[in-house]
């Protein structure tokens, strides 16, 4: 009889080192190819914005998702439950872990004008350029604060004076981005804390079943005499 218990603590256990595949490839790649040139607006403000990210955590955090995993493997391969604590402990430190790297992004979209505008002011005015027009502004706060960058979308000071500013399609380009990175994230602790109970639900089944071991034993003794 298949056992629903360890079936669903396997499950999860597989979902929770498929998560830490996702951030381990995602954090890699996306850090090395968020320096790279941009060749179009919206493509420089997803990349600026990725310079902002804990990528470091995220691969560390990744990391020790996979040691955890591996906490888990003699766990099931044995009836011993001291894995199983040690494995609960480890997820329980890494659920901490990936919320705190939620927080962060989160707090970076409460302060996401202020970023942008030190993101616009260091960067050179093709990047610029880029931005005003896959944006439809001129500017930042407006076309003269800071001065905008002559193109197509922004010909002449008259015209760029009835554009916006590029503060606010920025602002909301980048807090619908990184909500999006760090719902991710929380939902990621979702599935530690899943896998939690699942642990806790398979330690109180291998205790139970150990229990009934030893009476099954008792009883098998007493049959003898």
């Amino acid at each position: 009889m298949v056992n629903k218990v360890l079936t669903a603590f396997v499950v999860m256990d597989g979902m929770f080192v498929s998560m830490g595949a996702i951030m381990l490839g995602f954090s890699i790649i996306v850090q090395q190819t968020c320096f790279d040139t941009p060749t179009e607006g919206n493509e420089a403000a997803r990349d600026l914005l990725y310079q902002k990210f804990p990528f470091t955590a995220g691969i560390v955090n990744a990391v020790f998702i996979f040691a955890t995993f591996l906490a888990t493997i003699p766990a099931l391969a044995t009836n011993n439950r001291s894995w199983l604590k040690l494995a609960a402990f480890m997820v329980v430190a890494d659920a901490i872990f990936t919320l705190g790297i939620g927080v962060d992004l989160w707090v970076l979209t409460l302060k996401m004008k202020e970023e942008f505008f030190d993101i616009w002011i260091s960067q050179p005015p093709q990047v610029q350029d880029l931005m005003q027009t896959a944006f439809s502004c001129c500017g930042f706060f407006n076309s003269s604060s800071p001065a905008f960058v002559t193109d197509q979308t922004c010909p002449s000071p008259a015209a760029a004076a009835l554009m916006r500013g590029c503060s606010t399609p920025l602002n909301s380009f980048g807090n619908t981005f990184v909500d999006n990175i760090f719902t991710a994230m929380f939902g990621m602790v979702g599935i530690d804390v899943v896998l939690v109970m699942a642990t806790a639900c398979l330690l109180k089944d291998r205790k139970e079943r150990e229990r009934f071991r030893h009476i099954d034993e008792k009883s098998g003794a007493r049959g003898t005499f």
